[in-house]
């Protein structure tokens, strides 16, 4: 078996630990006929580490394959990257990537149970086919889980080297590669030396455009541009505002869940965090992925000034904006910051000698969306056809009259009519009426 080591693209694996050292007792296992003593701690150690994985990430079967092809799927480098979304390249890069995976290949195939012999254990017998008992993942959802499972086995069935790599280039042009790859959702932290770093959100709720009942309009008109975005098309930053409780929200989960599939990925920023947008964008912007930083409930009192900053990074900076990257946000308020009626009015005070520069000024950050969208309120026709398709829905069984009567109870002391008044009306239901 060739060294590891000898890999050009694939090397330095986060979470690599378990490859070397395993690496390692095979090299040992073909060379000595009896394992050394010390070596023992570091093959228990090896199989711990592969059952914790399998409980994180909730593998089973193969968990030595599951491991490898964790790895795999998760190493972002030259030839991962320029395979994800766009699928086959061409150039001298592919001999090297194959070299590679003919090392990887020899790893898929090598028996597990010949260290079982080694050090006179069965728990390779048992790694190789492992039943895990809760199955649920806490890293990924169900679906990424169940994807690489799925890859883990054609990748260990591939009977050479070039079907292997065409696996694996089929994976990422598929699904992509690493966390962007992987997952749909992100959100902006800080390492240890205060760096930014894009975190993935692992558990979203799955919300579909058609569980928003209502607001056709509004929604054909984030569809079209977004649909014009995924698709390399000239699209607009989009601002989705109006009352509460409206549904502005959950129609951007909507649009991610309906064009993840087509390279959309969204990242979560908030207010606070307008200072870490250029590091964000620097990580981002030559990804083939479509990229949509989501600002939720934004707006700004008087004295924030958090704005302006914003201002600069949507547009108006000389760095031209990544064609991968629009600005989505929802708020209350139309025109995101607080006016006073003073500004208007020109009834400034002393220090304020030209209103008319003060409103232009709080009005230039909406100008900067393109797309404006708005989310208004349910009249009571509206709010009760709501009420009732959601009923429909969740198998609410009650007459329809009482239904009503309770709905109508209920939106006078919860919120008014509004969707999600709606949606918490039928949670209530459901959890008293019919328990």
């Amino acid at each position: 078996m060739r060294s590891i080591h000898s890999c050009i693209l694939y090397r330095n694996f986060e979470q690599g630990e378990i490859l070397e050292t395993m690496a390692e007792l095979m090299e040992l296992c073909e060379q000595h006929s009896s394992a050394p003593e010390e070596k023992r701690d570091d093959f228990f150690g090896c199989c711990s580490g592969l059952v914790e994985l399998a409980a994180s990430y909730g593998f089973s079967g193969n968990l030595w394959h599951n491991y490898l092809t964790y790895l795999l799927v998760n190493h972002e480098n030259a030839f991962s990257r320029a395979s994800e979304i766009r699928g086959a390249i061409e150039g001298s890069i592919n001999e090297i990537a194959k070299e590679d995976f003919r090392i990887f290949k020899e790893l898929y195939d090598y028996d597990l149970k010949t260290l079982d012999s080694y050090f006179h254990t069965d728990l390779c017998e048992i790694l190789s086919d492992y039943s895990n008992p809760g199955g649920d993942s806490k890293m990924y959802n169900t679906r990424i889980r169940d994807r690489i499972h799925t890859m883990s086995i054609a990748l260990s069935q591939a009977k050479t080297v070039e079907e292997f790599m065409g696996d694996m280039v089929a994976f990422y042009k598929d699904y992509g590669v690493g966390k962007f790859g992987l997952h749909k959702a992100f959100r902006v932290a800080h390492d240890r030396d205060g760096q930014v770093v894009i975190e993935p959100i692992t558990r979203i709720l799955h919300t579909s455009l058609e569980d928003l009942v209502g607001y056709e309009i509004p929604k054909k008109k984030l569809i079209e541009n977004t649909e014009a975005f995924v698709h390399g098309r000239k699209a607009n930053n989009c601002l989705l505002y109006g009352d509460a409780g409206t549904g502005k929200s959950s129609s951007i989960k909507g649009i991610l869940n309906r064009y993840y599939e087509d390279g959309l990925r969204i990242i979560e920023v908030y207010k606070h965090q307008f200072q870490d947008l250029n590091q964000v964008i620097a990580q981002i912007k030559n990804r083939n992925y479509r990229f949509i930083i989501y600002m939720d409930d934004l707006s700004f009192e008087e004295f924030e000034t958090e704005y302006k900053y914003l201002k600069a990074v949507i547009e108006g900076g000389l760095e031209k904006k990544p064609d991968n990257i629009l600005i989505y946000a929802t708020s209350n308020r139309r025109h995101l910051v607080r006016e006073r009626a003073s500004d208007k009015l020109e009834l400034a005070d002393e220090d304020d000698l030209h209103s008319s520069d003060t409103v232009q000024e709080k009005l230039s950050l909406v100008y900067r969306f393109g797309v404006q969208i708005y989310f208004g309120k349910p009249n009571k026709k509206e709010f009760q056809n709501i009420v009732r398709v959601l009923a429909e829905r969740y198998g609410v069984q009650m007459e329809e009259e009482r239904l009503l009567l309770l709905a109508n109870q209920w939106e006078l002391s919860h919120g008014g009519l509004t969707g999600r008044t709606a949606q918490q009306f039928i949670d209530h239901i459901l959890g008293t009426e019919q328990k």
